[in-house]
């Protein structure tokens, strides 16, 4: 909005540092982050009055946990709200890929939200049915690819190879939505700890905050042989008022967390850093920055295959980071080295742009 109001008036004076999109993504964090802590106390003081018992706790969890009883959810919301409002201030609202990324980001929220409700409701952790979640997910990523492909085209990259190796066609679409809703849902399946998911989906929108730039740039792309997409500098903005919100949800999420994210915000941060390597046309990277949440996502893949099969568990529990907790790690053991790893992976991942 303020990209518009200034490009109205020719950019004038100091109004002209909003032409450059360095300026306007730091002017997103700050935003974002700034919100996140003013409201944040009276959202979740609302959440607590409204909720009474908070989330459900699983009772064939881990002990521990049972001592969050009586916890808020739906603390995504306070996400959501912070990126919204500071992409619709500091975005270029003439950007078809920020506007795509916002709706998977709200839509993949909104998911998460009812989910969330149907949980508190019932005082049960099963929300609404898989299937229909999943069908919901499927229909806003595919028509949010979409709207990117027909600017950013079907050609599929990998990583370590120079050029693009197959046109998809139609089919990226399909591509694409799996993308998303596979690593929404695998943020979604990492969510079970303090602070667990928040800091490796920062260390996650760091690392293609400098890949969407560097996409975005003829210049950059070029020389790294990188898919050049048109646009894509402006996400970001997106992506580092994900930052800002996520850093500013941290500080009251830190443990003993005063509210959790829920559905709400772990579908959302997922769907959106999916979206993000859709419109860069990075998605492989993506499973090597985000490893961490593919892992985790694996997990719960491999235990429940295997134990429908044989009966028995590959993990004393799943997703991974309870089979740790399980094995004697604290809280705070867990989270700490999945932030090592993922800070690993981040860096594993940014390694490829020049090994093309």
């Amino acid at each position: 909005m303020l990209y518009v109001i200034a490009e109205y008036l020719g950019f004038p004076g100091i109004l002209n540092l909003i032409r450059y999109i360095s300026f306007r993504a730091g002017a997103a964090t700050a935003t974002a982050l700034a919100i996140g802590l003013i409201i944040g106390p009276w959202f979740i003081n609302y959440l607590r009055v409204r909720q009474g018992k908070g989330q459900p706790i699983r009772a064939d969890g881990p002990q521990t946990h049972l001592a969050k009883r009586g916890t808020p959810t739906m603390g995504g919301l306070l996400i959501l709200i912070s990126v919204g409002i500071s992409c619709l201030l500091w975005m270029d609202l003439g950007s078809p890929y920020v506007w795509a990324c916002l709706l998977v980001t709200i839509g993949f929220g909104a998911i998460g939200f009812m989910d969330d409700y149907d949980k508190v409701k019932k005082a049960h952790h099963a929300g609404i049915p898989g299937r229909v979640r999943l069908l919901l997910e499927f229909l806003i990523a595919g028509f949010a690819t979409w709207l990117m492909v027909r600017h950013s085209g079907t050609n599929l990259y990998l990583p370590f190879v120079q050029g693009p190796i197959l046109d998809l066609s139609w089919l990226y679409v399909v591509f694409g939505a799996f993308v998303i809703v596979a690593f929404g849902n695998a943020v979604n399946l990492t969510d079970g700890l303090d602070g667990l998911a928040t800091m490796p989906v920062v260390i996650a929108a760091l690392a293609f905050t400098l890949i969407a730039y560097l996409v975005g740039n003829a210049k950059f792309a070029a020389y790294l042989g990188i898919p050049h997409v048109l646009g894509a500098g402006d996400l970001t903005v997106l992506l580092l008022a994900v930052v800002g919100a996520c850093l500013a949800f941290l500080w009251f999420n830190a443990p003993p967390a005063a509210v959790f994210m829920g559905d709400t915000g772990s579908l959302a941060l997922g769907g959106a850093l999916g979206a993000v390597a859709v419109a860069a046309h990075h998605e492989f990277v993506l499973a090597i920055i985000g490893g961490l949440f593919v892992v985790e996502a694996l997990s719960v893949i491999i235990q429940v295959a295997v134990y429908k099969r044989t009966g028995r568990r590959v993990f004393l529990m799943a997703p991974i980071h309870h089979h740790f907790e399980h094995k004697g790690w604290s809280e705070p053991t867990v989270v700490i080295r999945f932030w090592i790893i993922a800070f690993v992976l981040a860096l594993a991942g940014l390694s490829t742009l020049k090994l093309r």
